[in-house]
């Protein structure tokens, strides 16, 4: 079959999110709310099977990490600590016209000639407005569109046929101040803060401002020293959350689920700073001296292959779930594109259909952190290393991956579409979601082969109660046993039990207490002992 065009692969995937229950519109009943967006039946368990197995392998299968589950609301100087309070924050230019929102830094800068007015008067009923308007045209343009721009404008203020006054002109060169859509002015920059503030208590004033958490990592780093007490670990090891957090994103883009409203799976991973590995070990290990192959934690590791090993790390989780490498992007950001704070970051990008973004970030932070928040609260940081005989800051190593976006990205992976034979043998187009095993929202389908047949639903109801307490089971008799199975592929449902006449041993006695198991991807089709369900599957899907 040919590929889908990108445009039309989206519409699919789009029409198949609210078709089988995977994402709603938030509240569209009310029109929807731009930016937020709800997870269905089917999306709500894929998203808990996403964080599951982050945690599991994150926490259950590592002994160097442990867990957190922090507030979303925490103290205001946090914030201030950390920079949000003073630099999380974009200058916002609004279009005094369309009442477009621009960033200020990226409006490009335009020459031309500016045409001024002090405001205008209605020829017809006298109103007037002193509202001072400008519009920048491109030299050589007519100055008709600059003022027929400038009549749209007072119209907007209640004048029907505005009359322009005080019309000057003005040479600009290079100037940010203009729309570059239609000319329009812009209002005078302002700033943006992109965390969504709130009150702890009743009283809503100045002194009960806090904020709902912009990320997760401040709460690690917070606990950090009694993380570390109550947990009896030592230097190198990691605190890992899953969280929501809340920002004020600018025009979010729509299905790309960079909603205000975003869940994070976060780790940070402290570490020994280089001038103590160097005085433990005699020498720090870097990139040049790592050998090809897995990488194994060392004692003399610094920073870079503490780095270089997470984002393997990171990779190697990606591709646990479904993600090929060939779907990867591993981009290491320029030393201009760096936080402040990094000595190096790895975005983790994925190709979707409408353009490669990123899934997750893997920086190198240093110090900055605890040593902010030993500054700030008057509370040390700092760790003594029995093993090295030092006493310092730990540095950090974060990967930081979010969860919607990453639920996007296994919806448009898992999409596909060939030929399967129907009821008849003919072949039809079948859509299938081929979900990775661990992270598919149902994991098994049971079937009666007919439910007018109450022998044959009592078999099918007793496999589905033997089952469920190990994985979801969806159960399903209604219609065509082929057109049930085309169901499931849709859900991505990956095996489907099917109890037949031979389960009941009426034309087989050797088949007798045997289902017939089905694979989603291959359709193959083979004999199991309902006694060997339970094992078979539970390997199946880990």
């Amino acid at each position: 079959m040919a590929e889908p065009k990108t445009g039309e692969l989206m519409e699919k995937i789009v029409s198949l999110c609210k078709r089988r229950g995977l994402i709603f519109q938030s509240s569209e009943i009310y029109g929807g709310l731009n930016g937020f967006w709800d997870y269905g039946p089917l999306g709500a368990e894929l998203k808990r099977n996403i964080k599951e197995h982050w945690w599991r392998s994150m926490t259950q299968l590592r002994d160097d990490v442990v867990g957190l589950d922090a507030s979303i609301i925490m103290h205001p100087k946090i914030w201030e600590a950390s920079g949000h309070t003073s630099t999380f924050s974009d200058l916002m230019v609004d279009c005094l016209l369309t009442k477009k929102r621009f960033r200020a830094d990226q409006i490009e800068p335009q020459s031309g000639m500016a045409y001024f007015y002090t405001g205008a008067t209605d020829s017809g009923s006298g109103r007037a407005s002193k509202d001072a308007f400008s519009v920048l045209i491109a030299t050589g343009k007519h100055a008709d569109y600059a003022r027929k721009v400038a009549r749209q404008f007072y119209q907007q203020r209640g004048l029907e046929n505005p009359s322009l006054e005080g019309e000057r002109t003005e040479a600009q060169a290079n100037t940010t101040r203009y729309n570059p859509e239609n000319g329009s002015l812009l209002t005078e920059p302002r700033p943006f803060n992109l965390m969504l503030k709130t009150y702890v208590g009743p009283v809503e004033s100045a002194d009960n401002i806090s904020y709902l958490r912009p990320e997760t990592a401040q709460a690690i780093f917070v606990q950090f020293k009694s993380a570390l007490e109550v947990s009896r670990q030592r230097v190198p090891f990691g605190i890992c959350q899953v969280g929501k957090a809340f920002r004020n994103e600018i025009n979010p883009r729509n299905f790309t689920f960079r909603s205000r409203e975003f869940e994070q799976m976060e780790l940070e991973f402290f570490i020994r700073p280089d001038e103590v590995v160097q005085k433990m070990c005699g020498a720090v290990a870097g990139l040049s001296d790592c050998p090809p192959g897995a990488l194994v934690p060392q004692p003399n590791w610094g920073w870079e292959l503490w780095h270089k090993y997470w984002v393997e790390q990171r990779i190697q989780w990606y591709e646990s779930i479904g993600l090929g490498r060939d779907t990867l992007v591993e981009y290491w950001q320029k030393k201009e594109e760096l936080a402040h704070y990094a000595k190096a970051t790895v975005d983790i990008l994925y190709k979707f259909p409408f353009g490669t973004q990123e899934l997750e970030g893997v920086a190198a932070r240093g110090d900055f952190d605890l040593t902010q928040h030993q500054k700030f609260s008057g509370k040390s940081m700092e760790y003594f290393d029995e093993e090295a005989k030092a006493k310092y800051v730990p540095h950090v190593i974060e990967p930081s991956a979010g969860v919607d976006r990453l639920a996007l990205a296994l919806i448009c992976n898992a999409y596909c579409e060939d030929q399967a034979p129907d009821e008849k043998g003919n072949l039809e187009t079948r859509v299938v979601m081929r979900f990775h095993p661990r992270i598919a929202p149902i994991k098994v389908a049971v079937f009666p082969l007919l439910k007018n047949k109450p022998e044959l639903v009592k078999k099918a109801r007793e496999v589905r109660e033997l089952l469920r307490p190990h994985m979801t089971v969806f159960y399903d008799e209604a219609g065509a046993i082929g057109r049930r199975y085309r169901r499931q592929d849709e859900a991505g449902t990956p095996f489907g039990v099917t109890i037949d006449f031979d389960t009941l041993g009426e034309q087989n006695a050797a088949r007798q207490d045997t289902v017939t198991l089905r694979d989603r991807d291959t359709m193959k089709q083979e004999r199991v002992k309902i006694a060997d369900l339970v094992p078979l599957l539970r390997e199946k899907i880990q």
